[in-house]
């Protein structure tokens, strides 16, 4: 019986593992992200000084186009902003500029960070306007309003309880059987 038992926890060990592996727990980004160290113009902590009334975060004109490209990868990459809608087909793609893109960009991660000045630095590409950057289709969030990033951002959170149901599994059959 206990032969059995060790064989049955190792398969779903490995079941667990293999999973993990396999990225099946992992997204592509993460996998990128860990194997490639970046370094990031993330905001430093504690700065809390808050705009009365609504607010937007955009992209400055005639900032360097390097030093835009570098924060607009940054927002859609470590600063996990959500940046679907200016993917190709996106809401918000039209114009396929630069400046667009990385205004919509600074703008998600700056909603999703507390509306302070700081989330909306970009290494100085960026100002905080009162005028809302919306047109047409390409909607502009503001504070509390939701994006597909909630969506994601509860998957993630979802594969990381299925890893953890796995493991609670294990420890429970060896308790069981041992």
């Amino acid at each position: 019986m206990k032969k059995n038992a060790w064989l049955l926890l190792c398969l779903l060990f490995m079941e667990c593992y293999l999973d993990k592996a396999m990225g099946r727990g992992i997204t592509t980004q993460e996998k990128e992200d860990a194997a490639m160290p970046v370094a990031t113009m993330s905001p430093p902590e504690g700065n809390t000084t808050f705009i009365d009334g609504t607010t937007w975060c955009v992209a400055l004109g005639g900032v360097s186009q390097v030093d835009l490209q570098n924060a607009l990868d940054w927002a859609c990459g470590l600063g996990m902003a959500d940046c679907a809608a200016i993917q190709q087909g996106g809401a918000c793609y039209e114009p396929d500029t630069l400046l667009s893109h990385a205004s919509f960009a600074f703008n998600s991660y700056y909603q999703s960070n507390g509306n302070s000045d700081i989330a909306c630095n970009f290494g100085g590409t960026a100002t905080i306007t009162k005028h809302n950057p919306s047109y047409g289709k390409c909607v502009f969030r503001t504070s509390g309003s939701l994006d597909s990033s909630t969506a994601a951002s509860m998957g993630r959170h979802r594969q990381s309880l299925i890893w953890w149901e796995k493991i609670g599994t294990i420890l429970w059959l060896s308790y069981i059987w041992m």
